[in-house]
């Protein structure tokens, strides 16, 4: 089921600008939000709307300096999806809070950021900002989906790499297994907030290779899978970090080819090499599934033309003046007119 709410470059330069379409990772961002700005940041009540006076300026800045002519705020629905808990109980288990029944666990959010997500969710709304989720996935597969869905309209439309270097999609996030989506023959890339949106890391396979040694996404997604990720709750293989995982993918191309190579006792792998691979089966036979984003998530038909003016200006007011947000919604507002 869907939940749709109509509701070369390098950090600090942005090189060939923009994108057709741009994909927010909005929990990623909210939370940046909530760290990086002042929790004395307050609604008249006392309520601290510091994440939403960010996400709103973050917003507000992509959109001026990015100019996207199609946006989307991805939403977690489900933050710790059932299937890839079932393949690795241990995803993103240290960050449960409490136990549910018939579910994977309530995610540890700060007390102050709880009460400022609906308010987030109110505010997009009255924008006509569209906000998509997806039951039973992250903001990573909308994510996935909706840039796999955009790769193929435009394949389908005979639409080949803009000579402007204008992107087909841009994904913005703070979370590095979003990588794994770049793919510049498609026009993907992904910006990477460093010292918020002002400063981005403008992430092409240049990018990758230079950053990681991983000559493509799809590649960084299977250093992922050797490398793992303790933020995640992801072991990955003992003994194996990401310059020995970025060594093997570069010398055989693939997870899958490292594997063969494994199991065929290929000499380019060291005996410790070879014990740690077939020590961690296990694991490497269902981590891909887990690491890697979907791209057929439940996603219906998404309304995701940038708005130039707000879907309901009365309500927008109202939320301007409870919450204290009048400077960040005329700053939005101000953007998406150009």
């Amino acid at each position: 089921m869907t939940q749709s709410t109509d509701d070369g470059a390098r950090s600090g330069n942005l090189g060939p600008t923009g994108g057709e379409l741009m994909l927010l990772d909005t929990a990623s961002l909210y939370f940046r939000a909530f760290f990086g700005v002042p929790d004395s940041i307050r609604a008249p009540d006392g309520t601290p709307v510091n994440a939403v006076r960010g996400l709103l300026d973050m917003i507000a800045t992509l959109v001026a300096d990015r100019r996207p002519t199609r946006l989307v705020a991805c939403w977690d629905v489900d933050w710790r999806p059932a299937f890839r808990v079932e393949a690795i109980p241990s995803y993103k288990e240290h960050r449960v809070a409490e136990k549910v029944p018939g579910s994977t666990g309530v995610e540890e959010v700060p007390e102050k950021l709880v009460a400022q997500v609906p308010v987030i969710v109110d505010v997009l709304a009255a924008l006509g900002i569209t906000r998509v989720g997806a039951a039973g996935y992250e903001a990573d597969d909308v994510i996935g989906t909706l840039t796999a869905r955009e790769v193929a309209r435009r394949a389908a439309a005979g639409q080949g790499p803009d000579p402007s270097g204008r992107a087909a999609v841009e994904v913005v996030t703070g979370d590095r297994d979003l990588f794994q989506l770049v793919d510049d023959a498609a026009g993907v890339r992904v910006l990477y907030p460093t010292k918020g949106v002002k400063n981005l890391d403008v992430v092409d396979q240049a990018r990758l290779a230079e950053r990681y040694g991983v000559p493509s996404g799809a590649a960084y997604a299977d250093m992922a899978v050797l490398r793992g990720d303790p933020s995640d709750g992801l072991p990955g293989v003992p003994g194996i970090g990401e310059k020995t995982a970025a060594a093997l993918l570069a010398r055989y191309g693939s997870l899958a080819r490292v594997l063969a190579a494994r199991d065929e006792g290929d000499p380019g792998l060291t005996a410790t090499q070879r014990r740690r691979l077939t020590e961690a089966a296990g694991y490497l036979e269902v981590a891909p599934l887990v690491v890697q984003v979907a791209r057929d998530a439940p996603v219906g038909e998404v309304r995701d033309a940038l708005p130039a003016g707000p879907a309901d200006p009365d309500a927008l007011a109202d939320l301007a003046e409870r919450w204290n947000l009048g400077s960040s919604v005329q700053r939005l507002l101000d953007a998406l007119r150009g």
